[in-house]
């Protein structure tokens, strides 16, 4: 959500961060302040430690459009950030339908 009274002529797009970063202290706040500096507030974020290593996913509904990449850069800027990938949900409804079809066809041969 944002209270930017230009937002509302930009394109929104949803938008998932995952990232990999070194476990540490203060580590979760530094990933949220890219936000904060552009008044958003993620709709979701999820973290799990695995050892020295947090994965950690942030994910929007709404962002514009033109800050997706500039957010993006910031989060890889974060130190302990080891790898991020960003997931839109086009990318994903596209890779369910394909994963699906190579389901039906794998049934269709066996049968």
């Amino acid at each position: 959500m944002t209270t930017d009274p230009s937002a509302a002529s930009r394109p929104a797009v949803a938008v998932r961060f995952m990232l990999d970063a070194d476990a540490a202290p203060g580590l979760l706040s530094r990933l949220l302040q890219p936000f904060a500096r552009r008044d958003l507030i993620p709709d979701r974020m999820w973290s799990h430690r695995a050892g020295e290593i947090m994965h950690v996913e942030i994910a929007m509904t709404a962002m514009p459009g033109d800050a997706v990449h500039l957010l993006e850069g910031n989060l890889r800027q974060v130190v302990g950030v080891r790898s991020i990938a960003q997931i839109r949900p086009e990318a994903v409804r596209q890779e369910a339908v394909r994963q699906e079809a190579v389901r039906q066809e794998a049934v269709r041969q066996a049968a």
